[in-house]
């Protein structure tokens, strides 16, 4: 439950364009009134997903609520299943352009909930694994929810076994000697 100290109205955050050159997904709104508020948790991924295509991690992060809480609840052995906070969400992204080089997002469909802060997201992001070159692919689901305009919770539902030999040569080769 809510303390009853009000908190601060964020500073508002442009509507967002589509995620990719292909179609704006159906959910999209683009309702002027938007400038004037918080984003609806469907305009706040797709802000989000813009955010990563254009590599602006930064501009990711300071979207999140600073006690946001970021689950992979399928990550493999050596990969975190929990960040709390920004600035564990920092340290965490802090390197994330090194390693994929995300392109596109051509599929993305955001499901509603009966929780109106909360929505299910499905999709596919695709780009080159830096150290590498290969091609990235990989499906999500997400189920992200916000409030005040702020992500305050971001489950990301990947498979683990999609990535860990290009991660593993995209790691390996910036530490390398």
């Amino acid at each position: 439950m809510p303390d009853s100290t009000p908190a601060p109205a964020p500073a508002p955050v442009p509507v967002p364009v589509p995620v990719s050159s292909g179609q704006r997904p159906a959910s999209h709104s683009t309702a002027p009134d938007r400038l004037s508020g918080p984003l609806s948790p469907a305009d706040l991924f797709h802000h989000a997903t813009r955010l990563l295509l254009a590599k602006d991690m930064d501009g990711w992060i300071a979207l999140c609520a600073d006690d946001v809480l970021v689950e992979f609840p399928f990550a493999p052995p050596g990969y975190p299943t929990q960040l709390v906070g920004r600035a564990a969400l920092a340290d965490y992204l802090g390197d994330y352009t090194e390693h994929l080089d995300l392109r596109d997002i051509p599929y993305l469909k955001i499901h509603l909930t009966d929780a109106p802060d909360t929505v299910i997201a499905e999709m596919r992001a695709t780009g080159r694994v830096v150290a590498t070159g290969a091609p990235y692919e990989l499906s999500y689901i997400v189920v992200m929810t916000a409030e005040n305009g702020r992500i305050t919770h971001y489950r990301d539902y990947w498979n683990p076994l999609a990535v860990p030999d290009s991660m593993n040569a995209a790691k390996s080769s910036l530490t390398a000697p």
